[in-house]
């Protein structure tokens, strides 16, 4: 069954970024502390990182973290979605309106201008369809930014949350949670190690 997934590093005061993220400053100052455990040799973290890119099916990201990782400092062909392990899933991008043009021409794009729900439908369809292809289950992943989690969280979305809580403190930034609707979680997997604590959460 193909589960929607918000999947987002955070501080551990709760923000996404550093202060002042741009499309030339993607994580904000100091925000880089935040995915120090994607690029780290540590097998938990490498575990992680693997499994997570291989269950992805579609991946849902909103027009600003787009515009960052289609930049000329963005993804590259070894570090491209899934850090290490350069996944190539179908992307969903949330927008107002489509780009001009596309870097990344070798990555399957989809441009929604509808809104979420219709882009959570779009990929959904997307990872099924890749489900049915390979022969196993694979997710809609939620990469980010933290407004769009945030936005699916509130609409009622998103099936499981995966943080995975940096050990910085970055006194400003991207909050991941800016109020909306209570939401009740369960716990399902804790895995620590020294560069993040990767926390999964079932959300009812």
């Amino acid at each position: 069954m193909t589960r929607i997934i918000a999947d987002i590093s955070v501080s551990l005061d709760g923000f996404v970024t550093g202060p002042d993220p741009g499309p030339d400053n993607g994580l904000g100052t100091g925000g880089e502390a935040l995915h120090t455990w994607a690029f780290s040799d540590d097998p938990d973290d490498r575990r992680v990182l693997r499994e997570a890119t291989a269950r992805s099916g579609a991946v849902i990201l909103g027009r600003h973290l787009f515009d960052v990782v289609d930049g000329p400092n963005g993804w590259d062909d070894e570090s491209g979605y899934g850090a290490g392990e350069v996944g190539k899933p179908a992307f969903v991008v949330v927008t107002s309106s489509p780009p001009e043009s596309v870097r990344l021409t070798d990555l399957d794009w989809t441009f929604v201008t509808t809104g979420l729900p219709d882009a959570v439908t779009a990929a959904r369809e997307r990872a099924e369809a890749a489900s049915s292809d390979s022969g196993e289950d694979l997710d809609v992943v939620l990469m980010g930014g933290g407004a769009t989690i945030g936005s699916a969280l509130d609409a009622g979305l998103v099936d499981a949350l995966t943080l995975h809580l940096a050990p910085v403190v970055l006194g400003a930034g991207t909050p991941l949670f800016t109020g909306g609707a209570p939401r009740t979680l369960v716990q399902r997997s804790v895995t620590s190690t020294s560069t993040a604590t990767h926390l999964t959460y079932d959300v009812l």
